[in-house]
């Protein structure tokens, strides 16, 4: 069933120039990106993202490594979204990672880990609603024309 999924390319993923071929492994996974942008989240806008951290020791770190520096955010969509997403990036902690995933490719530890994936499609749901309005979504399905 297709379903959507929300990712985020972290700071330290912008800034080690590894963006391209992170997205390149979303499309050769099979995802298809509804809606991409580049931001800087502000510290209110991190601290409302990751609100369900807030008391935790790690949420002022958390906090501080997403608003250091650009973030690509993504719509993601394809069958089994969201587990496959979380298949694709591995573990949180990328020491504990699988061999060719994202966060043990790319991730420094548990907060750098390089590429969020949401946990649920409705946890997807809200936090793509945090960046895309509906009218920035785009379902377009590639057709060969016959020839």
């Amino acid at each position: 069933m297709e379903e959507r999924t929300f990712t985020i390319i972290k700071p330290n993923a912008v800034a080690m120039g590894v963006t391209g071929r992170i997205i390149d492994a979303f499309l050769q996974d099979g995802f298809r990106i509804l809606a991409m942008r580049l931001v800087c989240m502000s510290r209110n806008d991190a601290e409302k993202f990751y609100a369900v951290h807030r008391g935790r020791e790690f949420f002022s770190r958390l906090v501080d490594f997403m608003t250091s520096g650009p973030c690509v955010v993504m719509l993601l969509e394809r069958e089994d979204a969201v587990a496959e997403l979380r298949r694709l990036v591995g573990n949180t902690d990328p020491a504990r990672a699988a061999e060719g995933t994202l966060r043990r490719m790319y991730g420094e530890n548990v907060t750098r880990n390089a590429v969020h994936a949401s946990d649920s499609v409705e946890n997807a749901r809200m936090e793509a609603s945090r960046f895309f309005r509906e009218e920035d979504i785009v379902v377009a399905r590639y057709e060969p024309k016959e020839e």
